[in-house]
């Protein structure tokens, strides 16, 4: 009987020792991927351009392992296309594609903020509230990079309040891409502000907070319905070298 106990004294310790190492890797490789996605949103990796594994650890300072494990998880994401022998290729922005996959998008937000608007706890729905109370407080003098912050904070607590782990799998990837294609719209068109960006997102906010899922799906469909005409802006008003920089530029005339 001592022995047992001592055997299992022995393992809880093991157990407790072995914790904060699994951890700390997952942060580690949750790190990195968050790193190379604010790269990829902010567009510091331009759309199509080609580079290494080893570029991508000297950019972001981690190591190969969790480098390894974002580009995988970023490939899967379609962010990013691993091309044998020629290393990895940042995903060019093809805006046809990108706006047929805001029709998916739309579906699943609509289900997304209905659950959120019915599940969320109290500890959501209130930093629901201090999050809508700084977007209003600051709507004319946040830049895109801060607001992006927020949008990643908006858009995880929303799917947290949703009480579906699958539907992070499935909505992350969607987030990023229109995240890069809300930063290019907003940094290359300057005649556009955030304000009615903000605004939209402060609408669904207020609806989940209030536990309102009729009102949450509806502004969830506004905010689709003026990133559609984000697309059409762009189609008309943005130099195809931007979404892949490999398109060779006209020469002038």
């Amino acid at each position: 009987m001592a022995a047992r106990r001592k055997s299992a004294l022995k393992l809880t310790k093991q157990d407790a020792d072995d914790a904060p190492q699994h951890r700390s890797a997952g942060n580690l490789f949750e790190a990195a991927y968050l790193k190379i996605e604010e790269l990829l949103v902010n567009c510091s990796l331009k759309p199509g351009r080609f580079l290494t594994v080893q570029e991508l650890q000297d950019l972001t300072g981690f190591g190969r392992t969790p480098v390894h494990s974002a580009v995988n998880r970023l490939a899967t994401d379609t962010l990013i296309i691993i091309r044998p022998r020629h290393g990895l290729q940042i995903a060019p922005i093809d805006l046809a594609r990108e706006r047929l996959l805001l029709g998916l998008r739309r579906d699943m937000e609509r289900f997304v903020v209905r659950l959120a608007a019915e599940r969320a706890s109290l500890s959501h729905r209130n930093q629901m509230q201090q999050i809508e109370r700084v977007l209003r407080e600051r709507r004319n003098a946040v830049s895109i990079d801060e607001f992006n912050q927020f949008d990643r904070r908006i858009d995880a607590l929303v799917l947290a309040a949703s009480g579906e782990p699958f539907l992070v799998h499935t909505m992350r990837p969607l987030h990023t891409i229109y995240r890069r294609i809300g930063y290019i719209y907003h940094r290359l068109l300057p005649d556009h502000d955030l304000t009615g960006t903000i605004d939209r997102h402060v609408a669904i906010l207020n609806a989940v907070a209030g536990q309102r899922a009729s009102a949450a799906v509806k502004a969830s469909d506004t905010l689709m319905d003026f990133m559609d005409q984000m697309f059409a802006d762009m189609a008309s008003g943005i130099d195809p070298g931007l979404l892949d920089c490999n398109i060779e530029p006209l020469p002038l005339s």
